[in-house]
């Protein structure tokens, strides 16, 4: 296995937080992996790169990745044949010496798509090479754009995925400063609950942070219906 696997972040949207070092590495690969949500649809994650990246002479793989949670054996098996086929072209452009990059929106290390794939990687090529390159975080890029800090001092952050089973109202009894991401289809739901645990003064809900359309609501009353998006999140300081 001669070539070489980038996993690389490319940001929230914002094509200048793509880091120095990832415009480097993209711009010497031959082949980058693209991850898609929609077969028919385009890579929100290649449109980033594409404003900073000549990608006349690269060749792009897409590789499809439902976003949806997987429920029963047919779900999983078809996640599971989507996973196997990007493994296997990963590793045959990797065997003939071509250094391939994969790209993720935000940073690879924080609810990626990459890391369904990493230990089928080294599980089939224990000897590849691989390099993870960090990315400007969502989550950092909302709560920049919001005028927040994260934590200071002793502060405990917790972040968490909000339409996903868990006590809710524990993590936000135990944390200081919690960043609910995913909260678009849950978003009542969250709403009532700061309510009745007089936080929603504390809250404030960021969508399409870094992107066209962002926007910034530091009153969750002010959200509307077509406010809510895949691309959100809410951030409670308490």
């Amino acid at each position: 296995m001669t070539g070489k696997l980038y996993v690389i972040g490319v940001g929230p949207g914002d094509p200048e937080l793509l880091t120095l070092k990832s415009v480097r590495i993209l711009n010497e690969v031959c082949c980058i992996c693209v991850p898609k949500g929609r077969e028919e649809g385009s890579s929100l994650a290649l449109s980033i790169v594409k404003q900073v990246v000549d990608l006349e002479d690269k060749e792009i793989i897409e590789a499809y990745f439902p976003m949806r949670k997987t429920r029963g054996p047919a779900k999983e098996c078809d996640l599971d044949t989507r996973w196997h086929e990007t493994v296997e072209a990963v590793l045959g452009r990797l065997s003939t010496g071509t250094d391939t990059a994969f790209i993720t929106i935000g940073d690879p290390t924080i609810y990626s798509t990459y890391f369904y794939l990493h230990e089928r990687l080294l599980e089939l090529a224990p000897e590849i090479s691989i390099e993870i390159v960090p990315g400007v975080s969502s989550i950092n890029t909302a709560a920049a754009r919001a005028g927040l800090f994260l934590g200071i001092a002793d502060e405990r952050i917790a972040i968490l995925p909000a339409n996903y089973p868990g006590d809710l109202q524990e993590t936000l009894e135990q944390f200081d400063t919690i960043a609910l991401m995913k909260v678009h289809k849950v978003f009542a739901n969250v709403k009532k609950m700061l309510g009745d645990m007089d936080l929603l003064g504390k809250a404030t809900y960021i969508v399409k942070a870094g992107m066209e359309g962002e926007k910034i609501f530091h009153s969750l009353s002010d959200v509307r219906e077509e406010d809510l998006n895949y691309f959100s999140m809410v951030v409670v300081r308490k």
